[in-house]
């Protein structure tokens, strides 16, 4: 009998998981997520500031995206013009194209285009380049020589993200309204003046505000998810190539909700 109870023990599976695999691992995740945020804003307000480095990484988010970021939002602006056209010409209403564009650009189409350029571009090299150094262990050498890593690698790329978006959004927004007006004075003969009057009419105080917010925020996500990811980086190169995918997936999909969050706010206070 007692043989048979002891094999019957052994025989029972053992509960591995709290909940499920993946249920822990996702809570996990989120744990691990908010102590590396917590993290951040602790070496952020704490000095010494790497003021230096944060300038390097303005530069880098900021100057070298530049083209990229013209091109993206001349085109965003020449195409929805394009698109709007032929809708509101069957109404009669083609005058209503620069506060439509306006609108639409300065509100959503600068902020979104611009961060989702940004996600793909910066937030995956952040998470290649700190995963390369995470496995090649030139992150603990720095910890062993003195150097805060977490202070030099990580609080200086989110905050130079986090400042540049605003700009690059504002940036893309004229350009994008720039091809909208190019497209608009080859088919309607519009003036520049004209043009710019009629847009800058629709748009409020709130549009850019909620516009800059949006960036903010886009900044900060991809700085930290692309941060995060290359921060804990393992296997070796496979584990570089994922860290860099997993930013940019990620970025993305929380860039979205935030879109639709933000929306909900600002149109409730409208």
């Amino acid at each position: 009998m007692w043989q048979r109870t002891l094999d019957a023990i052994e025989q029972t599976p053992i509960k591995k998981y709290l909940v499920s695999r993946k249920a822990d691992a996702f809570f996990s995740g989120v744990n691990n997520v908010s102590q590396f945020i917590k993290q951040f804003f602790r070496e952020a307000f704490l000095p010494p500031f790497e003021w230096k480095e944060i300038i390097n990484q303005c530069y880098d988010v900021g100057f070298r995206s530049l083209p990229l970021v013209s091109l993206t939002g001349f085109i965003t602006g020449m195409v929805f013009t394009k698109q709007s056209r032929p809708s509101l010409s069957e109404f009669g209403a083609s005058s209503w194209l620069p506060s439509l564009i306006s609108i639409a650009i300065i509100r959503a189409l600068a902020p979104l285009v611009t961060s989702l350029i940004a996600a793909g571009k910066v937030g995956s090299n952040m998470g290649a380049e700190l995963g390369s150094m995470k496995v090649t262990e030139q992150i603990d050498a720095m910890e062993v020589s003195g150097t805060n890593p977490f202070k030099f690698l990580v609080v200086t790329r989110v905050m130079a993200i986090t400042f540049m978006l605003p700009i690059l959004v504002l940036y893309t927004g004229l350009i994008g309204m720039l091809g909208a007006y190019l497209n608009i004075h080859q088919n309607e003969h519009t003036s520049f003046v004209a043009f710019f009057n009629s847009a800058f009419k629709t748009i409020s105080f709130l549009d850019i505000i909620s516009s800059v917010f949006k960036a903010i925020c886009y900044g900060f996500t991809i700085g930290i998810a692309g941060c995060y990811q290359g921060y804990n980086a393992k296997n070796g190169t496979q584990g570089v190539g994922l860290a860099a995918n997993t930013a940019v997936v990620l970025s993305m999909f929380l860039i979205f909700v935030e879109e639709m969050v933000i929306v909900q706010f600002v149109n409730a206070i409208r």
